[in-house]
């Protein structure tokens, strides 16, 4: 290592940060931020905008009372967060962290639409000296073979000698109030030694977890895609233990606390894998794989086992429907829940949808309920109706799809018709449940 990689950086510059993007990464990270900083939030949604000036964060990420907190009117104060859709609002900023999502299309290829985007956003305002951080889910070489490039190409700089960038990989946990940004630790990087030592003293400033300076921006970028590929494949092994206990009558939950008794055992559950991370993680990494001539067998695998779940599971309640002499075809059933995971109200990716479909095409009528959920966002994304209210009817089959504290509280049998089916997708019910994934 060189001497400048051995020494604490200290941040002895007019600090003000640009957060592109204010969804479920930018705007926590923004928040943090403002407690020490001046800080201007951008984000081309202004319903999306206009919601967080008047203290109100639909994402429920951030409280609207710690949001209020660092709220301020003017983008030239000292610290504290400023939300604008004005790009020239961002003009005096010399730290650019860009948060907008990397999906996939509709062919589960990596779609980078968002980030050159907002690169080319970026690179119309930037300037000598300013460091341009990506936290977006990327494989390795993309912020320096595909965003440098457009940042150089629109602002006329040189990467590297006029402006710098870095890479710190966001692990947001939506809709967990206990891991919140500041307490999980953070992987930064740099372009040059010394421009990750200040990528490292800037986020080490805000986050009490602490940093981790990877040695180049391609590991923190590879580090970042691998974290959640690691989650997918360990909860395909589980997803498939669970068709296969099914099959024998043995209940996988209780296959799984048993094993669990052992010290090195990993805790993980059956259940459909969607949301913007885990379900899109590894096609970045696969994709890549591919262009260096390498077919990735074990991480494809874990994707289509994963992908397959939702019809599985539609197909287990059907089957336990048949059992139960419940008429399937006309048969009315309630979804708990639309959102890809509990307590959040984040439909990106769900496989609640996957479920959804393969019991329409059973005949079944599906009402589903879900109190955090946007109808329009799921209306539009999915052409399904939504209400967001305790239907008054009962039902023939009643699915617990997603465990927001809401539906643990449920009396479910004032839902139930005499003979009705209780299915658990989330293993959360215990005894009440007819059956459980």
């Amino acid at each position: 290592m060189t001497e400048i990689d051995k020494k604490e950086y200290k941040l002895i510059e007019n600090i003000k940060i640009a957060i592109v993007g204010l969804g479920y990464v930018g705007l926590p990270l923004a928040r943090l931020f403002a407690t020490k900083y001046s800080v201007i939030g951008f984000d081309i949604n202004e319903s999306r905008v206009v919601s967080l000036k008047s203290g109100t964060d639909t994402t429920l990420e951030v409280d609207d009372v710690t949001l209020q907190k660092v709220l301020v009117e003017n983008p030239n104060t000292e610290k504290g967060l400023y939300c604008t859709t004005a790009l020239n609002d961002l003009a005096d900023c010399n730290y650019f962290i860009i948060t907008v999502p990397t999906p996939v299309d509709k062919n589960n290829r990596p779609d980078l639409t968002p980030l050159y985007k907002s690169s080319e956003s970026v690179g119309k305002i930037l300037k000598k000296g300013d460091i341009v951080i990506y936290e977006s889910t990327v494989y390795p070489g993309v912020t320096e073979e595909q965003c440098v490039p457009v940042l150089e190409k629109v602002s006329g700089l040189k990467f590297n000698e006029d402006f710098y960038a870095g890479y710190s990989p966001e692990r947001i946990n939506p809709g967990d109030k206990e891991h919140t940004v500041e307490k999980i630790l953070k992987v930064t990087s740099g372009s040059t030694p010394e421009i990750g030592l200040k990528v490292d003293a800037l986020y080490k400033s805000v986050i009490t977890a602490g940093t981790h300076l990877a040695p180049s921006i391609k590991v923190a970028e590879a580090a970042k895609v691998i974290e959640n590929s690691q989650r997918d494949i360990n909860i395909a092994f589980v997803n498939e233990l669970a068709k296969i206990f099914n099959l024998m009558n043995i209940d996988t939950q209780e296959v799984l606390a048993a094993a669990a008794t052992k010290w090195n055992f990993l805790p993980f559950k059956p259940g459909l894998v969607g949301g913007h991370c885990i379900g899109v993680d590894p096609y970045y990494l696969a994709q890549r794989a591919q262009e260096f001539g390498y077919h990735p067998e074990i991480i494809l695998a874990g994707r289509r086992l994963n992908d397959s779940m939702g019809e599985y599971v539609a197909s287990q309640i059907v089957k336990l429907m048949i059992k139960k002499g419940i008429s399937v075809n006309g048969a009315n059933l309630l979804m708990l829940g639309i959102t890809f995971k509990e307590n959040c109200p984040d439909v990106r990716n769900t496989k609640i949808v996957d479920v959804v479909k393969s019991l329409k095409e059973y005949g079944i009528v599906v009402t589903i309920f879900d109190p955090l959920a946007n109808a329009n966002d799921v209306k539009k994304e999915y052409n399904l109706v939504t209400i967001d209210a305790v239907p008054d009817n009962k039902f023939d089959a009643i699915v617990l799809g997603v465990s927001h504290k809401e539906f643990l509280e449920l009396n479910f049998s004032e839902l139930q018709k005499e003979n009705s089916l209780l299915y658990d997708v989330k293993g959360v019910l215990g005894s009440i449940a007819d059956n459980r994934l």
